[in-house]
């Protein structure tokens, strides 16, 4: 079963040089069209969906949708499933999008969570990362968005960027603890095929932080940040106490969620899980929602081994960790059986510890957990 919903809005007013997601300029209609789709595979999936715990609208630039669209379309989803009472419903929101009359619309609507994209307080990174709104803009749209009444709010910045010294981070990541947000996601900068920054920096391109500034700026972001009250309680995420992203967590745990609209991803708890994604375009998403047979693409059945795998990489992103006897209840086995080995050489290595039973990642296992999670495949 479903208890999350993520609503992909894969609209944005200019593509970012180093997005790969997809995403695109709204053609005619499309964005005017776009919920009442959204609404019809709420209907079409329904049945799959159990009390909804947490909301994700995420893109793309979801802020692009006005307030009555995405009032209409929460009222829609409400009359379809049931959504609970706490349920966490987030909006992503490019500061160049929003201003206080609509914020203060979108929390009416019943937003009660923004996440704010701000990625940088330097225009020339902003210049060069193509975002549309200036480090100006970006504080103009935290203030609007205190002043609208939201009391959970996140920041995103990007770290290793083109150029960017381990000052610079410095600075940036002091803008964002004088905000005083109840929660900052923290990403270093990928290069990925078919965007405008892989065909600018190729991998050898000296423009890009190496790996040592990289591991400097993770490290500076956790000192800085757990001295600030943060906590580090997710590789790339920090939190006020009592303000972790409860939907993000979801995924983490392994709990179930839809994903709607235009390439959404989804994963059902059934058998040791299935996870697809729906087409990805507007015109095939729209003929799947209007003919009442919206495909399933890229369809994975996880075998035992794949979910045992998922279950340790995904479990160890959180600062909690894996807990040994959960995992042996989810799966009829002990941890040590499948990856005993695995588990010694790391906790040798420095890169996971334990404490009682549980398994956790260290600061230094977390600055390269691509290879510690290599070993559980």
């Amino acid at each position: 079963m479903f208890s999350r919903l993520y609503v992909h809005v894969p609209f944005c007013v200019k593509k970012c040089n180093y997005c790969a997601f997809v995403s695109n300029t709204p053609r005619e209609n499309e964005l005017a069209e776009y919920p009442d789709l959204l609404l019809q595979e709420v209907r079409l999936r329904a049945s799959a969906v159990e009390p909804v715990a947490s909301i994700y609208f995420g893109g793309g630039t979801p802020s692009l949708l006005q307030p009555y669209q995405l009032a209409r379309l929460l009222e829609g989803i409400a009359a379809t499933v049931e959504i609970r009472s706490d349920a966490e419903i987030t909006l992503e929101a490019n500061p160049g999008t929003v201003d206080l009359i609509s914020l203060k619309a979108f929390l009416d609507a019943g937003i009660n969570r923004i996440s704010l994209g701000v990625q940088s307080f330097d225009d020339h990174f902003l210049d060069c990362l193509g975002r549309i709104h200036t480090a100006a803009e970006s504080r103009r749209a935290f203030d609007e968005v205190r002043a609208a009444r939201f009391g959970n709010v996140s920041l995103d910045l990007i770290h290793s960027l083109p150029g960017q010294s381990l000052d610079q981070w410095r600075t940036e990541l002091r803008h964002a603890v004088a905000l005083s947000p109840e929660h900052i996601s923290i990403y270093g900068l990928t290069v990925e095929d078919g965007t405008l920054f892989a065909h600018r920096y190729p991998v050898d391109s000296p423009d890009l932080a190496d790996d040592d500034l990289s591991a400097d700026m993770f490290e500076l972001a956790d000192e800085l940040l757990t001295a600030a009250g943060f906590e580090h309680y997710e590789i790339a995420n920090y939190a006020r106490p009592g303000c972790r992203a409860r939907h993000n967590s979801g995924y983490w745990q392994r709990d179930g969620y839809l994903g709607l609209g235009v390439a959404a991803h989804s994963f059902l708890r059934e058998g040791y899980g299935v996870r697809f994604c729906n087409p990805g375009t507007v015109m095939e998403y729209r003929q799947g929602v209007v003919s009442g047979q919206l495909a399933r693409v890229d369809t994975e059945y996880l075998t035992l081994d794949a979910a045992m795998a998922e279950y340790m990489f995904l479990g160890l992103r959180m600062a909690d960790g894996v807990d040994l006897h959960a995992f042996e209840r989810e799966f009829g086995r002990s941890p040590e059986t499948r990856y005993g080995s695995a588990i010694a050489d790391l906790v040798r290595l420095g890169l996971l510890t334990r404490k009682g039973s549980t398994l956790l990642l260290t600061l230094r296992g977390m600055l390269l957990s691509n290879q510690v999670f290599a070993r559980f495949l």
